[in-house]
């Protein structure tokens, strides 16, 4: 995949110590990624590099929100995402890791991107199942959830008055007959 390169944080010049770096993510970016469940978003980034002698740390910090579509009643609403993520970026010959939050460089290496920590970040941060507030408060009125409350199954029976399956009354008879 090609790399964006306003993500691409070159560390070679900095000193060692913390450094930060300001992002602005919108839809474009998860385009790239040809992530198309966002209809919109506006997400601040705030990047926190500590450079040390043999590694560097980052954490990212992300607030914002981004327009998605109700998984039940199908409606557009902005849902706030905010969270943070760390990872570290050391240097070295291996390349495959088994952990996702290590990144690991060839030596000579002058710059980082970080562009596919921040897409994860932000995807996995969003809640699995996306419920529109007006759906959970009662507020939201729509075609669709006319249409769901129309064939829910209908409970009209007082539950005092259930029908008992007449087997169950001989079981009742063995508790009371010891």
């Amino acid at each position: 995949m090609k790399e964006l390169k306003e993500f691409t944080i070159p560390f070679v010049g900095l000193k060692i110590g913390e450094h930060w770096f300001k992002f602005t993510i919108e839809k474009p970016f998860f385009e790239h990624f040809e992530y198309n469940e966002f209809n919109d978003a506006t997400i601040k980034l705030d990047v926190l590099l500590v450079k040390k002698a043999t590694l560097l740390e980052f954490t990212l910090f992300y607030t914002g929100t981004v327009n998605v579509n109700c998984d039940v009643s199908n409606e557009p609403y902005d849902q706030k995402l905010d969270g943070e993520y760390k990872f570290v970026v050391k240097f070295g010959e291996e390349t495959n890791v088994e952990d996702e939050d290590l990144l690991i460089l060839p030596h000579g290496s002058y710059e980082v991107n970080i562009q596919q920590f921040v897409y994860e970040s932000i995807v996995l941060a969003m809640p699995i199942k996306k419920i529109h507030p007006g759906v959970e408060d009662g507020t939201l009125k729509s075609e669709i959830l006319d249409k769901l409350e129309e064939l829910q199954p209908n409970n009209d029976k007082n539950p005092d008055e259930k029908e008992i399956d007449p087997r169950w009354n001989e079981l009742k008879k063995l508790l009371t007959d010891k």
